[in-house]
């Protein structure tokens, strides 16, 4: 990872690590009848060394916009809230039935599955509760907030997208139907943090379609790499068990295309998100070597 990168990204982790640590304190001081067992295992699945992918995009292009970044850290942190939750049930015996998770024993196993369902349903319900009450946004704004978030993770994104890659197992669909499932699966929230991003911006309107057309590219960019790292890297590196997918005899595009054609596949998604990147009249700096990232990462 280039240096100037890691130190930027570093900077956006450590931002919304410690505004989540924050909203957990307010939540054991404002809410003292929440079980403490509850709280305790909401922090232990959201807590931990994720990415923080979904967060440093809406701090980039709101930064980039010259939004504050207070007025960022509400939608920093309910999308990462949500992405967590997605991650806490997919793992569950009656989905993927993992038992590592970013290098950690997974919620279900730390506690029970009983909790887990519990933590999952408690993060999302809380993404959206500190997006209605941030002191720093307007109604209007909440609202769009609100709007994108349910869509990016409801029926017609993530939840939808999980249900046909359930119906897809053991099945060799299309490119253009394995395409559709994740645009929906994964895109969806990696665009809807663009957006969430941006749309405190006057100038919201007029770049929607140029950052919706680069998340989607580096959503589907993102998700063809975490299917070749499942064949190439190793249960260390990736903090899950290595060949899962193959193992649960998942649709992927190395399993579509064969691995080398996936690659190519993976580096023509990058070139048009760096060209569409190009088209938007702010600095971009970032956020293109954040889409390198995306595509070499290891894990």
């Amino acid at each position: 990872m280039e240096p100037l990168l890691q130190i930027q990204l570093q900077t956006y982790q450590n931002r919304v690590n410690q505004a989540l640590e924050t909203l957990f304190k307010q939540i054991g001081e404002q809410q003292p009848n929440t079980p403490s067992r509850l709280i305790e295992a909401i922090q232990y699945a959201t807590l931990n060394s994720g990415k923080r992918l979904r967060p440093a995009l809406i701090y980039a292009i709101g930064e980039a916009l010259r939004i504050p970044l207070s007025h960022l850290d509400a939608a920093a942190c309910a999308i990462e809230l949500m992405h967590s939750y997605s991650l806490v049930h997919d793992d569950l015996p009656a989905m993927d039935n993992d038992e590592l998770r970013r290098g950690q024993p997974t919620c279900h196993i730390q506690y029970d599955e009983a909790t887990a369902i519990l933590v999952g349903d408690a993060q999302q319900t809380l993404a959206f509760q500190i997006l209605s009450e941030d002191p720093y946004v307007n109604d209007t704004h909440k609202i769009q907030l609100i709007k994108q978030l349910s869509q990016a993770s409801g029926l017609g994104g993530m939840i939808g997208g999980q249900m046909i890659d359930i119906q897809s197992e053991g099945l060799l669909p299309e490119l253009s139907n394995l395409k559709t499932m994740h645009l929906m699966k994964t895109g969806a929230l990696i665009k809807a943090a663009l957006l969430m991003g941006a749309c405190q911006s006057q100038e919201y309107d007029k770049l929607t379609d140029h950052i919706t057309s680069f998340g989607n590219a580096i959503g589907l960019a993102f998700q063809v790499q975490d299917d070749i790292l499942d064949i190439e890297s190793d249960t260390q590196t990736l903090g899950k068990p290595q060949g899962s997918d193959l193992q649960a005899n998942k649709s992927t595009y190395p399993k579509l295309l064969g691995l080398e054609p996936a690659k190519k596949y993976r580096d023509e998604l990058m070139k048009d998100a760096l060209k569409t990147l190009q088209k938007l009249d702010f600095n971009t700096t970032f956020l293109e070597s954040l889409t390198h990232y995306i595509v070499q990462r290891k894990h």
